[in-house]
Parts: structure tokens; sequence; C-alpha cells
């Protein structure tokens, strides 16, 4: 059984700092930082493409019930 919780992160933390060493921390901290950063801007984007796909869609819908009355 996988227990999630402080003993977890604490091997997790172990094996980053033995494999990556103490000094390049900060540096793949940062870049973690800016990963989640592009993928949030990607997310933001994506959610706004789709609204306006969606309204795109209705409108046309729209536009073919007034034209079929």
């Amino acid at each position: 059984m996988v227990v999630f919780g402080p003993e977890l992160i604490i091997l997790v933390i172990v094996i980053v700092v033995l494999l990556v060493g103490v000094k390049k921390i900060p540096a793949l901290a940062k870049t973690f930082g800016k990963a989640k950063g592009e993928y949030e801007k990607g997310k933001i984007e994506a959610d706004k493409e789709l609204k306006d796909f969606k309204d795109e869609i209705d409108n046309v819908t729209k536009d073919k019930e007034v034209k079929s009355d």
C-alpha cells in the first residue's frame, strides 16, 4: 500500500536533492515555476478559444432558425 503523506514528500525531496544537487534546486524550481505559468496561459487561451467557438456555433444555429421561420 502506498502512503501519501509527509513521508512521501520527504522521500521525494531527498531523491531530488541526490539527483540534481543542492546548488541546482533554485534553478529547477524557477524552471518549474515558468512551466506552470506557461501551462496556465495555455489553459486560459484554450478556454477562451473554446468559448469563442461555442458562441460561433450558437450564432450559426440561431441564424439558421431565423432563416427557416
